[in-house]
């Protein structure tokens, strides 16, 4: 009988003992392909030689030195290195253990930048409908999705959401794209108007929404009016870029493609590609410099933060991300991979959108194409669309509560950024089949 707590007590996962390429195998030698990278992690796939190289040459060196004491070279030339290639005036680098803690540090030093600079009213922080940030408290709060915060509100703080930017269910009849995602956009201004300008500290957001959506990504001219939005009201932009970030949208930051650049990033998933749990948030030259003129200290931190082994990792990741040719690669292979899902499914009665940018592509599910209406959520097609795939040999992240955190389903991939022409065929083959059984 296992110890283990899992994820959900009716359903014992099988185990996992192997992994080699874009495959993971358990105990009874099954062979399954890793569609969703367990959930946008395992951008190299498993195995990757040169990966687990640096993590056994850096435990072998130094396995442990706590960040109250020490620094250590890894997470130096690991932050050099993301600084060297992240966007704007991004300068420092927070090292942290994973997404939830990432976004957790950003919201934290939202505010302490604030006090620092002199204006300590300002509290608020605006996110938008059907986002995730993390299952901390924190982040959590900052979320958008329904059906994750339900059961936790009275323990949440008090956040305002507006709507995100979902072309597919929100953009008018005779509307173009840009003017849809300007009209979104300025609920933003509306809010922090009606909040009180000088009250609101920072809005964040996914530059592609992932979980809870399924590859959404914002339309051409969005997220450059909410950065003209936030300048005009010095309220921070903070990027939430824990899934799609890290080369899984094409860019090595998502936000490259929007050409904006956040006061806060946040990243993690592909960072460590699994091989380590390692994320980092990464500030401004200007919150950065408003900390040090004035305490010196963020009052914030964990023990793991920074961690030698994590941090090696992580240099080993992103190295190999940019001189493996691997975010050129990505969006060659996430074309190719959009377009065998339209091949197949486009003209599913059952399939509403097929979305995404690189190798993060979301397929909505309707009950009917024409209205786009949801399937009841009591027929739990997401659920069963998930075990087809996994019975059929491939592992994807299908979700309800697309629409509003109950109705809508979707299925979310994020494949390894090495998968070959024949394994996309696979991808959707498995998945064509999952999907018709699970209807």
């Amino acid at each position: 009988m296992s110890h283990v707590f899992p994820r959900h007590t009716k359903s014992p996962p099988p185990v996992a003992v192997g992994g080699e390429g874009c495959y993971l195998i358990d105990a009874d030698g099954k062979r399954y392909f890793d569609g969703s990278g367990g959930a946008a992690v395992s951008c190299l796939g498993h195995g990757d030689g040169e990966i687990i190289a640096a993590v056994q040459a850096q435990v072998e060196k130094l396995a442990f030195a706590h960040t109250g004491f020490f620094t250590s070279e890894p997470a130096e030339a690991l932050a050099d290195l993301l600084i060297e290639h992240a966007p704007g005036d991004l300068d420092r680098v927070f090292f942290v253990s994973g997404g939830s803690e990432a976004t957790e540090a950003a919201i934290k030093l939202a505010r302490q930048y604030f006090l620092e600079i002199g204006q300590p009213q300002r509290r608020h922080v605006i996110a938008r409908r059907q986002s995730y940030h993390g299952n901390t408290l924190g982040a959590l709060a900052v979320g958008g999705n329904q059906w994750r915060r339900s059961q936790f509100a009275p323990l949440l703080i008090d956040i305002s959401h507006i709507a995100p930017c979902y072309e597919y269910m929100d953009r008018q009849g005779g509307e173009s794209a840009f003017d849809y995602g300007q009209r979104v956009a300025q609920e933003l201004e509306d809010e922090i108007l009606r909040l009180g300008p000088d009250s609101v500290m920072a809005f964040m957001a996914e530059p592609v929404v992932g979980a809870t959506m399924g590859a959404v990504p914002s339309v051409e001219g969005y997220f450059k009016r909410i950065r003209e939005i936030c300048d005009t009201h010095g309220v921070l932009l903070i990027l939430d870029e824990v899934m799609c970030g890290m080369g899984r949208t094409g860019h090595l930051f998502a936000c490259d493609h929007d050409r904006v650049a956040p006061d806060i990033l946040c990243i993690a998933k592909g960072l460590g590609a699994g091989y380590q749990p390692i994320g980092a948030m990464l500030c401004s030259r200007a919150i950065y410099s408003a900390i040090e003129g004035n305490t010196g200290f963020f009052q914030h931190g964990h023990t793991y933060i920074g961690h030698p082994v994590a941090t090696a990792a992580g240099l080993a990741v992103v190295t190999a991300l940019l001189g493996r040719g691997l975010i050129p690669r990505v969006r060659d292979m996430g074309g190719r991979l959009q377009a065998a899902l339209e091949d197949r499914l486009g003209q599913h009665p059952h399939v509403g959108d097929i979305r995404g940018r690189g190798l993060f592509r979301g397929i909505e599910l309707v009950a009917d194409r024409e209205t786009r209406a949801p399937f009841d959520p009591g027929t739990g097609l997401a659920r069963k669309i998930k075990a087809a795939a996994f019975e059929a040999g491939l592992i994807c992240y299908p979700m309800s509560g697309t629409r509003d955190g109950r109705l809508g389903d979707h299925v979310l991939l994020a494949p390894p950024f090495i998968l070959s022409g024949d394994q996309i065929g696979e991808v959707v083959d498995k998945l064509s089949l999952a999907i018709d059984r699970a209807l």
